[in-house]
């Protein structure tokens, strides 16, 4: 088991809280989302034990990490940190909160009721543990009325099995409606939203969806926090991307939003002594509407620039200057 001692460069600032109805969270996600895929169980394990750390408590992966890497089926990044939270005990377990996602999972496709409570007694079982704490819709299935949606969710918060629901990937619409089905029944409501947001990707979020978070109170936490790792300044004009993520990371490169985008960060980041990865979550941190951030590693000398965030607070110019060059 790996020492989980506090290290002496703690970054405090990642042991305030913010609230999730019922739920006390970090300032940054940990994204399970490399977990079974590209980063194997040890180095999964030793990355959780780093997390939790720091001061870190937040953990969002989803049932269908990773469906798409070569023999894989869907569940492994689940069944890690699964096997993680066995391992450390009941305490860590209380510690930390637990989020993921239902919907995308090969056998458990779309948002019919069946479909949710057999793909929330999946996770359970992979994840080791009685409860779910945050259980999102992953992708909007609009083929199902909100009313059996919610209903479903709310039956799994009646049983004991999940604490707080939420919603990914959803219009306005449907989401306001879904808010207020809930209320007027009486019944469990969304309480986080988790949407496409970062630099590069402002308008997956910013305006009537942004606008709605803020009117009903949800938690935002945004995915591809760091646009595939563009943003964390690995990736330069004129050099060929490699890994993974290549593909869409190329696509950033070539355009003149993304370098004005990179040549911003670099200037913050020098004034902060601070990496571009934690500029831009940081950029992310500082939206009004914003609660955490979610951002992956795959080793831990990755998480330093991540959990930097906690720390991190941008003057109002800075703001302005990468808000004007992602514009």
């Amino acid at each position: 088991m790996a020492d989980n001692s506090t290290p002496t460069n703690r970054p405090h600032a990642m042991e305030n809280r913010h609230s999730l109805g019922t739920l006390a969270v970090s300032p940054l996600a940990l994204g399970g989302n490399v977990f079974g895929w590209t980063a194997d169980e040890p180095a999964s394990f030793a990355v959780l034990d780093a997390y939790l750390a720091a001061g870190g408590n937040f953990i969002d992966t989803a049932d269908v990490y990773s469906a798409w890497a070569d023999g894989n089926s869907g569940g492994e990044s689940e069944a890690v940190i699964g096997n993680w939270l066995a391992g450390r005990g009941s305490s860590v377990r209380e510690q930390v909160v637990v989020a993921t996602k239902v919907g995308a999972h090969p056998e458990h496709r779309g948002l019919a009721a069946e479909t949710i409570k057999a793909g929330a007694e999946d996770s359970l079982r992979r994840l080791r543990t009685d409860r779910i704490d945050l259980y999102y819709t992953h992708f909007d299935d609009e083929s199902v009325e909100v009313s059996e949606i919610i209903t479903a969710l709310d039956d799994l918060v009646r049983e004991g099995k999940v604490r707080e629901i939420a919603a990914s990937n959803i219009t306005p619409s449907r989401l306001q409606a879904s808010l207020d089905f809930s209320s007027r029944e009486g019944l469990a409501r969304y309480t986080a939203l988790q949407p496409h947001y970062n630099l590069m990707s402002r308008d997956t979020y910013e305006g009537d969806l942004e606008r709605l978070a803020a009117r009903e109170g949800l938690g935002v936490m945004p995915y591809f926090a760091l646009a595939s790792g563009f943003l964390t300044g690995k990736y330069q004009p004129g050099r060929q991307p490699e890994g993974e993520r290549a593909s869409r990371v190329a696509g950033y490169l070539a355009s003149e939003r993304g370098r004005r985008v990179l040549h911003a960060l670099d200037e913050v980041a020098r004034a902060h002594d601070a990496s571009p990865a934690t500029i831009a979550l940081a950029w992310l941190a500082a939206q009004p509407t914003v609660t955490a951030p979610i951002a992956s590693a795959r080793k831990v000398d990755q998480l330093p620039a991540l959990l930097a965030v906690g720390d991190t607070v941008l003057k109002e110019g800075e703001l302005a200057k990468l808000t004007e060059a992602s514009a």
